[in-house]
């Protein structure tokens, strides 16, 4: 049975040997990331609404550029719980290993939420779909208020 973490704007299920840390340490920011026993994770932080979902998701590629100058990313928009997300795929050395990371992003009534998710590549193929079903459990946690978040048709 999935473990599920709820606090302020942020609800989602997670797998019960996965491990939590919440970082408030960002003004206007509430972020939080479950590490994987492996050591791949999955993030989700919150922005204040007008945060712009694009620039958000430029700005983690443009912060993983900075971090590992092997870095090659691609244009990766994903449709999710009805929603239409902006987002890039990165794939970069470390260790001599390749590592696959994901950044989405989207605008809620609620705020602008960003997902992350990075592991070596030999397990982020089977993750993959973990990583997704947390990102679908935490945007239908998300409540839908009609005037401001019409559904993706």
């Amino acid at each position: 049975m999935p473990a599920e973490y709820s606090h302020d704007n942020i609800r989602f299920q997670y797998p019960e040997n996965w491990r939590v840390e919440e970082d408030d340490l960002w003004a206007g920011k509430h972020s939080i990331t479950v590490y994987s026993p492996e050591g791949a994770f999955w993030s989700v932080s919150v922005y204040p609404r007008d945060a712009d979902p694009q620039k958000l998701a430029e700005a983690a590629v443009e912060a993983m550029r900075q971090e590992y100058d092997t870095l090659e990313y691609q244009s990766a928009p994903l449709t999710l719980a009805g929603r239409s997300l902006v987002g890039y795929e990165m794939n970069f050395f470390l260790l001599d290993l390749v590592c696959t990371a994901q950044v989405h992003s989207v605008r809620t009534s609620q705020g602008t939420y960003v997902f992350f998710s990075q592991g070596w590549d030999r397990d982020y193929e089977k993750l993959a779909a973990v990583f997704q079903a947390m990102t679908v459990s935490c945007l239908n946690s998300i409540k839908r208020l009609s005037y401001w978040d019409p559904p993706d048709v």
